[in-house]
C-alpha cells in the first residue's frame, strides 16, 4: 500500500481536527473521552497481563489520553493518527506530562507494511466507526502485533439501542457529545467485527460491554454489548 492511499474520511479528519485543542479539557467536549479512559486502561492492563515492559502500538490515537496513560504505566507507546491537529496537541501535552511517546501521523495499513509484528499489544480505540473500511483497520492491527500477541478495539453496535444512547442522547439530549460525532450507518456490530478478527488470523477472547449510568454519570463495565463494547483478541502464531 502506498503513503498517498489511507483508509480516512477527510471530513471526519477535520471533525476531529477542529475540536484537537479541547482534547485535553475534562470538562469540554471530550469529556467522555476522559471518564472512559480509566476502564479502558484497566481493561488493557489487565488483559495483556501488564502494560509494563511492553511495545505498544495506540491506533487513532487523537490528543494522546490513552497513549499517554499506557506511558505512565510502564508501555514502551507509539500513537498514530492522520489528524496533523491532533497529534500536534499530543505532543504539546508531552511537555507537560513528562512522559515519552512516539508520535506518527500515518495509518495502521502503512505502518502494517512498514513494520510487521513490530509490537505486544495494538489498541484501535472509538475509531472503527469513523473509517470508510474497519474491516483494512483489523487486519492491519492482526499484521502489527506480534504472534501471541494482544489486540484491543472499542466501538459502537448497530442496533437501535446504540442509536438512541449515542446519538439521540449523547449528541443531541444530553449534548455530551457534538452534534455529527457519529453516524449509525458506520456503527459495527460483534459479529462482523468477529469475520474480520477471523479473516486476519485474530481469535476472539472476549467482548465486553461499556455502560453509561444515567442516575450517577458514571460508566461501568460489565456484560452486555448492546451500545459500547471493548474487544479482546489474540494473534494466532
Amino acid at each position: 500500500m502506498s503513503e498517498t492511499h489511507h483508509n480516512v474520511d477527510p471530513a471526519e479528519i477535520a471533525k476531529f481536527g477542529d475540536m484537537a485543542h479541547r482534547w485535553w479539557d475534562p470538562s469540554g467536549e471530550c469529556r467522555p473521552l476522559h471518564e472512559i479512559n480509566p476502564l479502558r486502561l484497566d481493561y488493557i492492563d489487565e488483559g495483556c497481563g501488564g502494560l509494563k515492559g511492553l511495545k505498544v502500538l495506540d491506533v487513532g490515537c487523537g490528543g494522546g489520553l490513552l497513549s499517554e496513560a499506557m506511558a505512565q504505566r510502564g508501555a514502551q507507546v507509539t500513537g498514530i493518527d492522520m489528524s496533523e491537529d491532533g497529534l500536534g496537541v499530543a505532543r504539546m501535552h508531552l511537555l507537560e506530562s513528562g512522559l515519552e511517546v512516539d508520535y506518527r501521523q500515518t495509518s495502521a495499513e502503512v505502518l502494517a507494511e512498514a513494520m510487521p509484528g513490530a509490537f505486544d499489544v495494538v489498541t484501535c480505540m472509538e475509531m472503527l466507526e469513523h473509517v470508510p473500511d474497519p474491516g483494512s483497520v483489523i487486519h492491519a492491527c492482526a499484521r502489527l502485533v506480534k504472534p501471541g500477541g494482544h489486540v484491543f478495539f472499542a466501538t459502537l453496535n448497530r442496533t437501535p439501542q446504540a442509536f438512541a444512547m449515542a446519538i439521540l442522547g449523547a449528541e443531541y439530549l444530553m449534548r455530551m457529545l457534538p452534534k455529527g460525532t457519529h453516524e449509525y450507518a458506520r456503527f459495527v456490530r460483534p459479529s462482523e467485527m468477529e469475520q474480520w478478527m477471523r479473516e486476519a488470523n485474530l481469535t476472539l477472547k472476549e467482548l465486553m460491554g461499556m455502560h453509561y449510568q444515567f442516575l450517577s454519570g458514571t460508566y461501568r463495565l460489565g456484560p452486555g454489548v448492546d451500545v459500547n463494547y471493548l474487544a479482546h483478541a489474540i494473534r494466532e502464531a
